[in-house]
């Protein structure tokens, strides 16, 4: 597996949280001096280590449990030392969003890639070409859903030596989804395209059912179902026309982090010697306290399938939370604290206050009866009861929703060993590349 170490990369206190004795030693000096989460500054985002061995060793067993394997979307996090832990843990590849995080990838030795998007620009596929030549264990597989993609790829390629061909994903989509071809014909015809030129090879059937749905109905599941038993479909014609090269892997991958259960239900029976299903759930990792716990098929009193009493080794728990602190108590009721929309993920809903302390690393109890209401730059508005004795100064742990908008807002997170703990040992530093 690929290595990462940050420990040699030098610390500054321009960088959000840390604190002024980091200024000017590298991650690995300042991490010698054994930190306590009691000296970083507010706000300060943080991740559990024992949640993420958690969810870890519950995503690995729920795959092989299922017959799938797992590509994490690795643009939740852009942390390459979270993407060696999960490639670690049993994950076959890293998926990846846009060409720019596919070259960080690469930069840190990961070696089979999933691009979940249409590659078409011509200075981005002239560098994988050539990142391929150098490299001959460098497999990034990447999607297309119309002719005119296939069109743009062998413009862009025009003129330049392919070592190996490029191989892509047909992508499916549904009506009022996001990118995917629109119908089964429509994804055939890409195939078909895709096979007929040399530059490129048909790598198989892909497919995204997280634009369909955002909640765990009977009306919603059987979308998502019946999308994914089209994706099955398509597969199957492309085997009986025999696009598919003689030789290779054939990868069919779907399954974002909300309905990978319903991937293995109905893909699953599809793998074979050649055939690879890869589910991609890349939140999974870190989870949150909020859009994906409600969500997620791996719930308390559930096996995966929805079924109660569940296996306990397949629940996951949140890794993150942010600590900030009370700036302002300008009324009965009201609180504000310095983390604002900067600091915290807003778009699949606003944090959860949990426990208040009077200071970072000091005992922390429940904060009962708090919300937030509203997030600007740098504040939230929490409100609270009238008779809630929160002061200036204090601060309050707060349970984040969507881990994929959480990551982008920091460079460097802290890694604590338990955060059940008072104040916490920070074991590890991990570093982001957005």
């Amino acid at each position: 597996m690929p290595a990462f170490d940050s420990g040699l990369e030098r610390l500054s206190t321009v960088d959000k949280a840390l604190p002024v004795t980091a200024e000017h030693t590298t991650a690995a000096e300042f991490l010698a001096t054994q930190p306590r989460l009691s000296a970083f500054t507010t706000p300060v985002m943080t991740l559990d280590d024992s949640a993420i061995d958690q969810n870890l060793a519950a995503m690995a067993s729920w795959c092989a449990a299922h017959g799938v394997e797992l590509a994490p979307h690795g643009k939740t996090t852009m942390a390459p030392a979270v993407w060696a832990r999960q490639l670690d843990a049993g994950a076959t590849a890293i998926t990846l969003a846009m060409s720019h995080q596919v070259r960080v990838a690469v930069h840190f030795g990961i070696r089979r890639i999933q691009l979940a998007n249409a590659l078409i620009d011509p200075v981005a596929l002239r560098w994988l070409v050539t990142a391929m030549a150098d490299l001959p264990d460098l497999d990034v597989t990447v999607w297309a859903d119309s002719p005119q993609t296939i069109d743009a790829m062998l413009a862009a390629l025009d003129g330049i030596s392919v070592s190996r061909p490029i191989p892509v994903l047909v992508e499916l989509g549904a009506p009022g989804g996001r990118t995917g071809a629109r119908s089964i014909a429509e994804a055939e015809a890409v195939a078909a395209r895709i096979a007929a030129a040399d530059a490129l090879r048909l790598a198989g059937v892909c497919g995204y059912e997280g634009a369909l749905a955002h909640d765990r109905t009977e009306a919603s599941l059987a979308r998502v179902r019946g999308y994914l038993e089209d994706m099955a479909q398509l597969h199957r014609r492309l085997e009986a026309q025999h696009l598919y090269p003689e030789d290779g892997d054939i990868v069919v991958s779907a399954g974002g982090s909300a309905y990978f259960d319903l991937v293995a239900a109905v893909l699953a029976p599809l793998a074979g010697e050649r055939v690879h299903v890869v589910i991609r759930a890349g939140a999974s990792v870190i989870h949150d306290d909020g859009f994906y716990t409600g969500i997620t098929p791996l719930q308390p009193g559930t096996d995966g399938n929805g079924s109660d009493g569940g296996d306990p080794a397949y629940r996951l728990r949140s890794a993150m939370h942010v600590w900030a602190r009370v700036v302002s108590r300008p009324e009965p009721g009201l609180a504000l604290l310095d983390a604002g929309k900067r600091d915290l993920p807003f778009d699949e809903g606003l944090p959860t206050p949990q426990l208040v302390a009077e200071q970072l690393g000091s005992p922390a109890t429940p904060l009962v009866g708090g919300r937030i209401t509203a997030v600007n730059d740098q504040h939230a508005f929490l409100t609270i009861p009238p008779d809630c004795d929160l002061r200036v100064g204090n601060v309050v742990r707060l349970g984040l929703s969507h881990p994929c908008t959480a990551f982008d807002k920091w460079r460097w997170i802290p890694l604590v060993a338990d955060d059940s703990s008072d104040d916490p040992a920070v074991i590890d530093l991990i570093r982001t590349y957005f």
